[in-house]
């Protein structure tokens, strides 16, 4: 079982950064991988990032060179996936979610809103 949580996200002009994180604890030493989803309203649930517990990586063509995914699994009771986002623009604007996967199944978090307008 692992519980997972999201933050970090909010309303960013256009061009600008956002970094949301992570955290996932429980049976982190089950993870063999960590994804960022997103969804706006109207559209399908879109996978924007992942990373795998031996750190390849592997982004959706809309979000290639200004998303970067990271881990920080340095501490035993939580692992930790930050989404750095740069040069937002309006068709970012979403709910973030991320999930932990596992072999005996996937983990979601609630989700983070992110908005980008001027």
């Amino acid at each position: 079982q692992v519980h997972v949580v999201e933050s970090g996200g909010g309303l960013v002009q256009p061009g600008g950064s956002l970094r949301l994180s992570c955290a996932a604890s429980g049976s982190i030493f089950s993870i063999y991988a960590m994804d960022w989803y997103r969804q706006a309203p109207g559209k399908q649930r879109e996978l924007v990032a992942t990373i795998t517990n031996t750190g390849r990586t592997n982004y959706a063509d809309s979000v290639k060179g200004r998303f970067t995914i990271s881990r920080d699994n340095a501490k035993n009771t939580v692992y930790t996936v930050y989404l750095q986002m740069n040069s937002l623009k309006p068709e970012d604007t979403a709910v973030y979610s991320c999930t932990a996967r596992l072999n005996s199944g996937n983990y979601w978090g609630q989700g983070t809103q992110v908005t980008v307008s001027s």
